[in-house]
């Protein structure tokens, strides 16, 4: 039997198992999803050396590989971290479950009533790199949602994702739910990534998190729904009207707070208005920091050792300690430059004028807009969702952070007393 039958057989075995998963689990009730819950955040915090002995591994092979610092930060599970795993698998316990939520009911003429019930997707396929807390993000937004997962991990964390499979798979058994419910693929061949976007008797939607020739590959081959983003190329724009202090400490939070992140400001826009007042300290501070800067001429005239930037750079993401700058006329400019540049997902404006808030807020069309207020807020456990599955850049059916709703769908009901159609 070739090594392809081999994976094709394994990933359709893994398809079945979780199919009959999600058909127990959307008749589950909130509690025991809860209490699952509860038992996986304790099982993550017992294991916690474990999992620090597992993740060593995964980095030792990534240095041994190459990977860039970025990637390898991506990659590495500390106390803290792994703290925040639990942390964020309770909060999706304390978090209204929207499964079998009933909205929109209103009587007919005809005497029916017509509403709309939320109900799970049913099987969820995630495919991510790197950051192993998505397994444990994933497996508690796809539990609570009432879907079922199946979990492909990239090979540079393969004994980092397995450890946390573990934690997960005890605490359902534990409270008598499926461990189908959530099943890591164990194999890191590319073949199983290719067999599982195609899947499409077992799994309703696809989730790829990662980089974008990741991304492109999933959207292009895929026959299931995909949620996506491709790239978060985030922009703060410090407007005429800004307070300097607010402005100084959001645009730095936003680029130094953490570089490998989709939500890390990765371009500065700066009203000419108020560049001099402003850059020069914001230069300094990013300079400490080690943050190399790539500018406009105006940009590298305010901040010494800017670089020039090229034409590729406003539209880079880096992920790394590396900013671009444009100083611009004003609003219209920098809406204007976001448009030609964004990838849709989280831009800022700082500002204490309320009118040029409200048309920031109003024209700038991506999945998160922010008014004083750093990009880095923009991911599910800051939004209150608990966590998040992903950030989506589409317009459909989700887009920004996909916490639980966005892991459900609506279906219409008809309640009637015997009403029949003349």
């Amino acid at each position: 039997m070739s090594a392809v039958l081999n994976i094709k057989e394994y990933m359709q075995g893994l398809g079945v198992n979780a199919k009959a998963a999600a058909s127990i689990l959307k008749a589950v009730e909130s509690d025991k999803k809860n209490a699952a819950l509860i038992v996986i955040a304790q099982r993550i915090r017992d294991n916690k050396e474990q999992l620090i002995v597992e993740n060593k591994k995964d980095l030792e092979r990534g240095q041994m590989q190459g990977l860039e610092a970025a990637l390898l930060d991506r990659l590495a599970l500390t106390p803290t971290r792994i703290e925040a795993m639990a942390e964020g698998l309770e909060q999706v316990a304390a978090l209204p479950d929207p499964v079998g939520e009933i909205s929109d009911l209103n009587y007919r003429p005809s005497g029916i009533q017509v509403g709309k019930m939320r109900v799970p997707l049913g099987v969820v396929g995630i495919i991510y790199e790197s950051r192993p807390n998505v397994t444990a993000d994933a497996a508690a937004l796809c539990l609570k949602s009432g879907n079922a997962t199946i979990l492909r991990g990239g090979s540079e964390a393969i004994h980092s994702n397995q450890a946390i499979a573990a934690c997960i798979q005890e605490g359902l058994a534990e409270v008598g739910l499926p461990i189908a419910a959530v099943q890591v693929v164990e194999t890191t061949d590319r073949d199983a990534v290719g067999e599982m976007i195609t899947m499409s008797s077992y799994i309703d939607v696809i989730v790829p998190r990662g980089g974008k020739g990741l991304i492109q590959r999933i959207s292009s081959e895929a026959s299931i729904a995909v949620i996506k983003h491709l790239d978060g190329i985030c922009h703060v724009y410090i407007d005429d009207d800004a307070d300097i202090n607010k402005a100084v400490k959001i645009a730095f939070n936003s680029k130094a707070q953490r570089y490998g992140v989709c939500n890390a400001m990765e371009t500065l826009l700066v009203s000419e208005g108020i560049a001099k007042d402003v850059l020069p300290e914001l230069g300094r501070q990013f300079s400490q920091q080690g943050i190399e800067l790539r500018g406009c001429p105006k940009t590298c005239a305010l901040i010494p050792g800017c670089l020039r930037a090229s034409d590729e750079d406003w539209s880079t993401e880096y992920l790394a300690p590396i900013l671009a700058i444009k100083i611009v006329a004003g609003l219209d400019d920098a809406i204007t430059h976001i448009e030609q540049f964004s990838s849709a997902h989280t831009e800022s404006i700082v500002t204490e004028n309320y009118s040029v808030a409200r048309r920031f807020l109003r024209e700038v069309d991506s999945s998160s807009v922010m008014v004083n207020a750093s990009t880095r807020f923009a991911d599910g456990f800051e939004y209150g969702l608990g966590a998040e599955i992903g950030i989506s850049t589409d317009k459909l059916h989700a887009r920004g952070p996909v916490g639980l709703e966005g892991l459900t769908t609506l279906k219409y009901i008809v309640l009637g007393d015997g009403q029949i159609r003349t």
